[in-house]
């Protein structure tokens, strides 16, 4: 109630310069939580009597939610639901809940790409908006001077970003945890001051306008078709992003990026190229952020170096921390609610960061692995029994 206190009792009426005490809420805001404090212990032993459980070797079910993932008979229906509900979603809701919506599946597929680094190869970078900078530059900035269109330079900006990929790459071979956050941190607030003070190139806090949409075919749209028309150029983008990430979570590399994680000394003594596999997920990762960026562009058709702040980078890797790291469908997840949840807590304006801020600190608590945390894997080798002659 006393942490609540300034923002659901104090309100200041500017108009007519008064201040209003609003006990009710403070009355309300007692009750609900003296409530919740029941449902909170209760978890809290439940959880304590899983890991007594699992420290006693113990079988412990797996969470409900791997069970429904690895049951056809549950995911299946589940998938065909998503996929009639994406399909009518534009025509049954209004165009303002499209764009966000195409905004959550930007921030999927820009997500998807830091759960490379993150999730994978588990290296801490707070510099990724700086990749999705490039991309979205690089469309507003080939289209400005040459007058390049949306799907030239769609590939065009996927490549700038593994080049930002590698170039960050280098410098940071030898370094890991908090060293690593610091430098990327610094190279993403160096990228966002060249394009802040270089009014020559990136027209400096001025940005870039009239940033042409995507045509179809060379047709010019209507703005409802338009974003209509973006929403499903997601939806195909997102699911091309999911299935090349998880082809290369299982791939030989992939494996790499996991090694790389649990061990960085122990992976290198297996004979694993330690500089081509990090440069490899800096790169790839990058990628990712950069046909981010250029979708970005194309969606606001207005860009500036406000739009890629350090805290861009913070939601995206909360993101992929609550989501659940190197978990592609927990990542999705975790994109949609960070980012829609605010949006749909607009009727709560005064309130929303508040209870943002408790859905956060609840999932630290019960879900530290995140909504769906990813299973490590366990291989067994098992020796033939070849038959007597």
């Amino acid at each position: 109630m006393f942490l609540t206190f300034p923002i659901m009792v104090i309100q200041v009426n500017t108009i007519e310069n008064i201040v209003v005490w609003r006990w009710k809420n403070m009355l309300m805001v007692g009750i609900g939580i003296f409530l919740l404090s029941f449902v909170w212990r209760y978890l809290i032993k439940r959880k304590e009597i899983g890991k007594k459980k699992a420290e006693a070797g113990e079988l412990v079910k797996p969470p409900i939610t791997l069970r429904v993932l690895k049951e056809p008979k549950f995911y299946i229906p589940a998938l065909i639901v998503v996929a009639v509900f994406a399909i009518v979603f534009p025509f049954v809701f209004s165009m303002y809940q499209t764009n966000i919506m195409t905004t959550a599946l930007i921030y999927v597929v820009i997500s998807l790409g830091l759960n490379i680094v993150v999730g994978l190869a588990g290296m801490l970078d707070l510099g990724y908006v700086a990749f999705y900078a490039v991309g979205a530059y690089t469309y507003a900035l080939l289209n400005y001077h040459f007058g390049l269109g949306f799907w030239t330079v769609l590939p065009i900006g996927a490549a700038m970003g593994f080049f930002f990929g590698v170039l960050l790459g280098f410098p940071v071979l030898r370094l890991r945890g908090d060293y690593l956050a610091i430098v990327t941190l610094g190279f993403g607030e160096i990228i966002r001051l060249i394009l802040e003070n270089w009014n020559e190139f990136s027209f400096g806090p001025s940005g870039i306008a009239n940033i042409p949409r995507p045509s179809l075919f060379g047709i010019q749209m209507s703005l409802h078709g338009a974003i209509i028309y973006l929403y499903f150029l997601m939806i195909g983008l997102t699911l091309f992003t999911i299935f090349v990430v998880n082809r290369l979570q299982d791939s030989r590399i992939g494996r790499a990026w996991i090694a790389l994680r649990e061990d960085e000394i122990a992976c290198q003594a297996m004979g694993i190229d330690k500089t081509k596999t990090k440069l490899t997920a800096f790169a790839l990762g990058a990628t990712w952020a950069g046909m981010g960026g250029v979708v970005f562009a194309a969606k606001t058709t207005f860009i500036n170096p406000a739009s890629f702040t350090i805290w861009e980078s913070i939601i995206i890797l909360c993101v992929v921390v609550i989501g659940g790291k190197g978990s592609i469908i927990g990542v999705i997840l975790g994109a949609l609610i960070l980012i829609l949840l605010p949006e749909y807590l607009r009727a709560f304006s005064e309130y929303r960061m508040l209870l943002f801020g408790a859905v956060l600190v609840v999932m630290m608590v019960f879900r530290p692995g995140g909504i769906i945390s990813d299973v490590r894997r366990i291989y067994r080798f098992e020796e033939r029994k070849t038959a007597a002659h």
